[in-house]
């Protein structure tokens, strides 16, 4: 759907967020990002003061953020011990009730940039924010 908005109340909240991880939902996660970001070469042209650029490749990068209730790296820290290159599929849903619709995207081949060992603060919510790269997506379900 597009054009025009007929209430606030469409506007979709993160409050219906929801990560999968190959399957298991991540009901600690309270945030999570996904984007590509494009490699791009300049390139200057003739009687152009402008430079232009060329895109040459592309990355997925991202990121999501849990409530700390359990260690849940355990397992994915021994594997990077283990010298193993760990990858899954993540799903982010978003389905606000009062939106036009939910929004699925699969995320493929994800790899985590860091694996959380020990982070806290005292007298403050404990969170670990870890970041992720992906190598393709496919969007599962649209609003």
């Amino acid at each position: 759907m597009s054009g025009t908005i007929d209430s606030a109340k469409r506007v979709m909240s993160g409050t219906f967020g929801e990560l999968w991880w190959d399957g298991e939902l991540i009901a600690e996660c309270d945030k999570f990002t996904a984007k590509y970001t494009q490699t791009k070469e300049p390139v200057s042209l003739a009687r152009q003061m402008v430079e232009d650029t060329k895109v040459m490749g592309s990355r997925g990068t991202g990121s999501f953020r849990v409530y700390k209730v359990y260690s849940r790296f355990q397992a994915y820290a021994d594997a990077v011990l283990a010298g193993e290159d760990v990858r899954g599929t993540f799903i982010s849903k978003l389905d606000d009730p009062d939106a036009y619709g939910a929004e699925r995207v699969a995320l493929y081949n994800v790899s985590l940039d860091e694996v959380p060992l020990v982070n806290w603060e005292r007298k403050t919510i404990q969170k670990d924010e870890v970041p992720f790269t992906f190598t393709s997506h496919k969007f599962q379900e649209t609003a």
